[in-house]
């Protein structure tokens, strides 16, 4: 009798068990028909977080508006660490990492090794696609880790498609990863076409010839006005003022703009770029690709990144303040529209997922801030070089001792520090001992303490975040708030502070709550949750965590 109460008992729980792993396998079944067929993620180059909220009464429903209102938002998302430049904002939101790990700690960096400066997506080994230019010499290979394109990729068994769309070579290259099925950006100058590299393909693909051959670029040729009336731009600073830099032959930066008539004069086709209708034909080339290569059309996940890069051309020519970053944001949310609008009719509602991010924020024009009574200036890069020589030779007897000063880094000689039998870790801290004393500089720190030392919070985490140990110099600067090394016109970025730090972070479609949230979220945080909705492995350097309360 006790053997069989034992083997009914055992019955039971072999029968509960199965049904549990069937269960489980109907759970797991029904996750993957909730993947989305199709993560668009978009970038806007430069985009502080509060032109969110600073442009929202200007803004339509359809656009920034409906992404917010109908997802999920993150209002207190920023970049954890330094440099935040265009290349290394790039690689983090679709690596999950930060420099310290992917590489890429600039846009152009000096290469101890090599003894040059190198460029983030500059590849001499690959020949340009869809034109001769070297503007088409690029590829990822200066990123070491994997993005969640790439993951998609691997686990899709390459079935998922992956392609990236900018104007900047760098906003598509780095974001579509290293197994892309294609990676486009736009040339202008005299030719003003989409080209790639012979990393991605041989030849470019017939659609993309045609959209070339039919030159819609040359429609946005035309007259840049506000899209509203420029007396409603009431969030932005006036139309004629000192903070802002003119187009080459114009005397003013002011609307209306006469693209065709100032072409000649501004690198031909390439004064797209620096309009808001740069980010219109971004938004014509990303609709066609949606199309033409079937993006979403199957049960494989397919990745479109894009990145709208005129937003920082603007913003490096006019400020954050000016009218033309007011109208370049209200014209954006338009071709916002209308992307969201191709994805609902080409994928379908409710199939498809989308995040929007910036690659960095921007300081408002030092000049401007100065005029109102906040601390800000200029780097008198001069002074601080002849004082800097004269203690090299006073200290070593050379000023030879620096091979390269960039990015705020020096990068010193090791062949003559051993010739002249000095220590390394020494020298270093001498040095910032020395430059620590200088005008505006807030911070300074030698590799040696970056490599030896952990930093939990402040600037010397963020500046940690962003040292590699094999590519970043000897010692690392961080100047004053707001004081930089620019043109007295026109915003820049780089620094650890808020207003290049905070930037928009929207989830919104297929696996996303609706919501929001103030809690701290880090830029390295997008590719895990991207990578947890799609059930796929983490990028292999990934230092970021999944917003579970972004996920349903």
């Amino acid at each position: 009798m006790k053997h069989f109460l034992f083997a009914s008992a055992l019955i039971a729980v072999l029968a509960s068990c199965t049904t549990a792993f069937t269960t489980d396998e109907t759970s797991i079944k029904s996750i993957n028909t909730k993947r989305p067929k199709l993560v668009v993620g978009i970038v806007v180059d430069q985009m502080r977080y509060d032109y969110l909220t600073r442009f929202e009464n200007k803004y339509q429903k359809g656009g920034f508006m409906r992404l917010i209102s109908e997802g999920f938002n993150c209002k207190n998302n920023h970049f954890n660490y330094i440099p935040t430049y265009t290349g290394p904002g790039h690689a983090s939101v679709y690596t999950g990492a930060t420099p310290k790990h992917h590489g890429v700690i600039a846009n152009y960096w000096y290469n101890k090794f090599e003894k040059q400066t190198v460029y983030c997506a500059g590849d001499d080994t690959v020949t340009p696609v869809g034109t001769s230019h070297k503007a088409g010499k690029m590829s990822p290979h200066r990123m070491k880790t994997t993005s969640f394109a790439d993951e998609n990729r691997l686990f899709t068994q390459m079935r998922g498609k992956t392609i990236g769309i900018s104007v900047k070579d760098r906003g598509s290259i780095l974001p579509a990863g290293h197994t892309a099925n294609a990676a486009y950006w736009f040339h202008g100058k005299d030719e003003g076409n989409w080209i790639t590299s012979s990393f991605y393909m041989n030849e470019l693909p017939d659609w993309v010839k045609q959209f070339n051959t039919k030159k819609s670029v040359s429609k946005y040729l035309t007259t840049w006005d506000t899209l509203y009336d420029i007396d409603t731009y009431t969030e932005s600073g006036p139309d004629l003022n000192d903070f802002e830099g003119p187009f080459e032959g114009k005397e003013t930066a002011t609307f209306p703009y006469d693209l065709a008539a100032l072409k000649s004069e501004n690198d031909g086709y390439d004064i797209l770029k620096s309009t808001a209708f740069g980010n219109s034909l971004v938004t014509d080339f990303a609709i066609e690709a949606l199309r033409q290569e079937q993006l979403g059309q199957d049960n494989h996940t397919d990745v479109l990144a894009v990145s709208y890069s005129s937003t920082d051309y603007v913003g490096h020519q006019f400020g954050v303040n000016s009218k033309e970053i007011q109208d370049t944001y209200l014209r954006l949310d338009k071709d916002l529209e209308r992307l969201l609008n191709a994805l609902d009719k080409t994928v379908g509602a409710g199939n498809y997922t989308v995040f929007l991010t910036a690659d960095h924020g921007a300081v408002n024009v030092p000049a401007y801030l100065k005029s109102v009574n906040i601390p800000a200036g200029y780097l008198d890069n001069d002074r601080t070089k002849a004082d800097f020589v004269k203690f090299l030779t006073t200290t070593y007897g050379t000023a030879d001792l620096v091979e390269n000063v960039s990015n705020n880094q020096i990068f010193l000689d090791r062949t003559k520090l051993k010739t002249l039998k000095l220590d390394l870790a020494d020298v270093q801290q001498t040095i910032v001992n020395e430059i620590i004393n200088y005008d505006n500089v807030y911070k300074a720190y030698s590799a040696t303490t970056m490599s030896t030392t952990f930093f939990g919070d402040g600037i010397e985490l963020l500046l940690q975040n962003g040292f590699n140990q094999k590519r970043s110099g000897d010692v690392l600067i961080m100047h004053d708030p707001a004081f930089i090394s620019y043109s007295r016109t026109g915003s820049t970025h780089g620094s650890g502070l808020n207003y290049d730090t905070h930037v928009p972070l929207v989830f919104y479609g297929a696996g996303i709550n609706k919501g929001g949230t103030i809690k701290r979220t880090n830029i390295v945080d997008i590719a895990p949750t991207i990578s947890a909705l799609l059930g796929i492995s983490f990028p292999n350097g990934a230092t970021g965590v999944p917003l579970s309360e972004v996920l349903e």
